[in-house]
């Protein structure tokens, strides 16, 4: 052979492209942790009476609804996109 390695694959197979589809599970992981954070920070700020925490909360979890939406957005393009 000279010396290209059969085992190899090729860049722009699209099964090559696996770290796209993990940085979107990544992001999809920290918006739930963000969401789940927000609504302890809430939690807490009722519970100690902190009208600020409650809010930052309340913010944080929209914040984090509104960036899974978007990821879902972006999935359902990505997904057509796969179609042969």
């Amino acid at each position: 052979m000279d010396g290209l390695r059969s085992d190899k694959k090729n860049p722009t197979d699209a099964n090559e492209c696996e770290g796209e589809f993990t940085m979107t599970e990544d992001n999809k992981a920290r918006n739930k942790f963000d969401e789940a954070k927000g609504k302890a920070k809430e939690g807490l700020g009722k519970a100690t009476g902190n009208e600020q925490w409650q809010a930052e909360g309340k913010i944080e979890q929209n914040t984090s609804k509104l960036k899974q939406a978007g990821e879902k957005v972006k999935d359902a393009f990505t997904s057509d996109d796969k179609r042969p």
